[in-house]
């Protein structure tokens, strides 16, 4: 058995389809692509492969991921890709393919800690032109950045200051990086709803265009951060 991890990008009229369309659609594409794909035992057998973080309806991406186990090493990395890429319909593209460690501990579901994400206003939706003149600065250098989450049993105020790990303005665009994962998963759109009640904006609905860039891994220590891009800790084959 052979363990591969698989990046690709989700762009254009893609964006509006769901997660579990998209893991239906990479079942039909490794198919056609006659991709060695290993699969479970019992009376349902099921292709083994798992996506890291689900992406929004409506966002983009250049940095998905997702795993699977291949019966055999017959495939060199730029074959899976001509064979996968053959197989893609327009705003999908495989970026890469890589063979990563067995083992659960290794699986992109586990390891996402983190996301780059940048967030351009439609047009017409902007907010005011004061809000480029050290504004987004300002709002991130504050001691607490306090929102109010809501799940399905409950309402409370929380900081997501600490989840906020990079903020800044790059050209028009807003670029940070955000906890993501199981544990502490922040959405750009929470970020960017807290900017606009400091400045005072009143942000109109679907004013945003989010792109999530990157995803990575934690490899430090609870003293110190140390983020690997998934991609990075596989190698290429042949």
């Amino acid at each position: 058995m052979l363990k591969v991890r698989v990046k690709f990008s989700k762009e254009g009229a893609m964006k509006f389809i769901g997660h579990l369309d998209i893991m239906r659609y990479f079942q039909k594409a490794i198919r056609r692509a006659n991709i060695p794909i290993a699969f479970s035992g019992g009376f349902s057998p099921h292709m083994i492969m798992s996506f890291a973080a689900p992406l929004g309806v409506g966002v983009t991406s250049a940095g998905e991921y997702f795993d699977m186990e291949l019966t055999d090493d017959s495939l060199s990395s730029k074959e899976m890709e001509n064979r996968l890429n053959a197989t893609m319909a327009d705003g999908m593209k495989v970026i890469s393919v890589r063979q990563i460690s067995d083992g659960k501990a290794s699986a992109c579901m586990s390891l996402v800690a983190a996301a780059d994400y940048t967030v351009a206003f439609r047009e017409g939706k902007e907010p005011s032109v004061e809000w480029k003149k050290g504004q987004l600065e300002a709002f991130f250098a504050q001691d607490s950045i306090e929102i109010l989450r809501k799940t399905k049993r409950s309402e409370k105020i929380t900081d997501i200051k600490p989840w906020i790990y990079k903020l800044e303005l790059r050209g028009d665009k807003v670029w940070m990086q955000l906890s993501q994962g199981s544990v502490h998963n922040l959405k750009p759109e929470m970020v960017l709803k807290a900017f606009a009640e400091h400045i005072g904006w009143d942000m109109p609905q679907f004013a945003l265009l989010v792109t999530r860039r990157e995803m990575y891994a934690d490899q430090g220590t609870e003293e110190e951060r140390k983020l690997i891009s998934l991609e990075a800790l596989g190698e290429e084959i042949g």
